[in-house]
């Protein structure tokens, strides 16, 4: 690697983490006013659908290391929808998998983990045991253990998803932010 190389590395890395500590505390924020105001069991609900984000966003970032550059350029050539930004995806495979597995699939296990907390509590309170009680040490438990491992189950799904379909994978990423980018005239990729 060469110095130039090690210095984009660096930037990209100090600009990945400021990325990082603003998305968490905007998750954070958001899934803990939100879990406040709701039952116990719309909270279950939100933790699932966190839980599924990190599972999805792993997968993303699993099948574009995975996918190879050759059929999308096949696509590109008959001016397919999306075959360029999935060139674009595969390209920078460790970027996108960096943000998609670190950025958000961390993050998501993060959240997930405070918000099972939230409604550990709410079950605990909503059934007259206090914070400390061993009925509430049980459920934090049973709670923990269930969400860690629908999180590595799904990641393992996810990963055999990743590896086996990557290119229906990255291509339909690719038509998504294709729609994105026409509809609102943005770019969300860059080479």
């Amino acid at each position: 690697m060469n110095k130039q190389q090690f210095k984009k590395s660096i930037r990209f890395s100090i600009s990945i983490a400021v990325i990082t500590f603003v998305l968490a505390a905007i998750f954070s924020v958001i899934s803990s006013s939100v879990l406040n105001g709701v039952i116990w069991l719309v909270g279950l609900f939100i933790v699932l659908i966190i839980v599924l984000m990190g599972v999805f966003f792993d997968m993303l970032g699993i099948a574009a290391a995975a996918a190879d550059e050759k059929p999308f350029h096949a696509m590109a050539a008959e001016k397919v929808n999306g075959s360029k930004q999935a060139i674009i995806i595969v390209r920078n495979a460790d970027r996108f998998a960096s943000f998609c597995n670190d950025v958000i699939g961390d993050i998501s296990g993060i959240v997930s983990g405070t918000a099972t907390a939230i409604v550990v509590l709410q079950i605990a309170n909503n059934l007259g045991h206090g914070e400390g009680s061993s009925f509430q040490i049980i459920i934090a438990v049973i709670m923990t253990s269930i969400v860690a491992a629908l999180t590595v189950g799904g990641k393992a799904i996810g990963k055999f998803l990743a590896i086996n379909a990557s290119t229906q994978i990255i291509f339909s990423v690719g038509k998504i932010i294709a729609f994105i980018e026409n509809k609102f005239k943005i770019k969300v990729l860059t080479k």
